[in-house]
């Protein structure tokens, strides 16, 4: 069994998820899944969607964030979950199972140097900032002046995230690079 683990909970801008915070690392990198279906690689999220309300687990590093159906409320699910977590992480089991698939995240000797710019930004600022709120965002493609990302986590779905997305993270991006027309989540 590991040392003393604590997990508690906070809320996210976004009302149907909620963060779950570890006091240790859980995984070396943050992946979302958006069904069980998609949820293979971690024992942690099909153990969380065996749960009927359960519409998507994002893990980072040092959390867990949980998107909820509308229909049940966190105060019911937070505690439970919460020691759900906990006991997962006190046994030893297996959070996330390892992948080589991180082309998205690091630069590729393809890359033009504005996708290494967008990578190295996006990796380096944004998505530190994004997972203070349970959420992340990956890059997807850069084409014709557009950046295409991924909002995961706490951020797919979120009421401010598209906020975030024009106001942040465009901004951010077309400081750097004024080319950039705009930042578009993909779906």
């Amino acid at each position: 069994m590991s040392g003393n683990i604590e997990v508690y909970y906070e809320s996210t801008p976004n009302p149907q998820s909620m963060k779950f915070v570890i006091t240790k690392t859980i995984s070396e990198e943050s992946i979302n899944f958006e069904t069980a279906a998609s949820a293979g690689r971690s024992p942690l999220a099909l153990k969380i969607f065996g749960f009927p309300w359960a519409e998507g687990v994002y893990i980072g590093p040092h959390f867990v964030t949980v998107t909820k159906q509308e229909w049940v409320d966190w105060e019911i699910l937070a505690d439970p979950l919460s020691q759900l977590i906990q006991e997962h992480i006190q046994n030893d089991e297996v959070v996330l199972n390892p992948s080589a698939d991180t082309a998205n995240l690091v630069d590729d000797s393809n890359d033009s140097n504005e996708v290494k710019t967008i990578k190295t930004i996006i990796n380096n600022e944004i998505r530190p900032a994004v997972a203070m709120d349970g959420g992340d965002i990956v890059f997807h493609k850069y084409e014709d002046n557009i950046v295409h990302v991924f909002m995961q986590g706490a951020c797919a779905g979120c009421p401010s995230s598209t906020l975030t997305l024009k106001q942040g993270i465009e901004a951010r991006l077309q400081q750097a690079l004024p080319e950039i027309k705009e930042v578009v989540a993909v779906m």
